[in-house]
């Protein structure tokens, strides 16, 4: 058995992403068959809990939409740079390090050639993002990858429009305990937006788009301020 989060839009004049843990069988393996069926298993008690339709959003996912919409793929065009980038690369390429970054030539680069670059690993803590020379905080420590695939998204409209019709997001590849972003989230996160008619405003600047998602972050776990030190 393992638990895992869905992603839940809220709506009603209310912004942000409830996270719901759930207990389902996992199956072992890293097989994409095998993390396909622990996606089934996890959306079998999602459904039993009440929500549907549920999509998977990853690799791993058994629909083209939840192929193309995993951070790996889903990309987002620069016009003012002429350049065409997925938000994997994008949020790699952003990182500033005590000892270095951004990283930059990183923008050229396959989402997973991207992430596992080593200097990523080996420049010192992240002090912050900087992307085409607009610089992000590290708090709340997931504004900056929401940002950025909230508006990748936003610029495919195609999948946008779709994802809309989900009561629910998962991502079999996120486990809470060791990971931080999630595309499943950011991706609910666009959905409550959008059910609240304040999608447009969040993406007139990210300052726009913090101002408006502040109490989702305030309350997200992964986000809380405690005495100066993250929780």
């Amino acid at each position: 058995m393992a638990v895992r989060p869905i992603f839940i839009p809220k709506s009603n004049g209310v912004i942000g992403v409830e996270e719901k843990m759930l207990e389902f069988r996992w199956h072992s393996g890293m097989a994409k068959s095998q993390k396909q069926k622990s996606v089934q298993e996890l959306h079998k008690t999602a459904i039993i809990c009440g929500f549907s339709p549920i999509l998977e959003i990853s690799s791993k996912s058994q629909e083209k939409i939840g192929i193309n919409l995993s951070a790996f793929n889903l990309c987002m065009t620069m016009k003012s740079e002429h350049l065409t980038l997925t938000v994997e690369t994008a949020f790699q390429s952003s990182k500033v390090f005590e000892r270095g970054g951004p990283y930059k030539d990183i923008i050229g680069m396959d989402s997973r050639s991207a992430k596992k670059d080593i200097r990523l690993k080996e420049s010192g803590n992240l002090i912050a993002f900087e992307f085409f020379g607009k610089r992000f905080p590290i708090t709340p420590r997931t504004f900056f990858y929401d940002w950025i695939y909230i508006n990748a998204l936003h610029q495919n409209s195609d999948l946008a429009e779709k994802i809309t019709v989900y009561s629910a997001f998962s991502d079999i590849e996120f486990n809470p305990a060791r990971s931080l972003n999630c595309q499943a989230y950011s991706a609910a996160l666009y959905v409550s937006l959008f059910n609240n008619r304040l999608l447009n405003n969040a993406l007139l600047s990210s300052e726009s788009f913090l101002e408006i998602t502040e109490g989702q972050y305030k309350s997200q776990r992964r986000n809380i301020f405690v005495q100066g030190t993250l929780i």
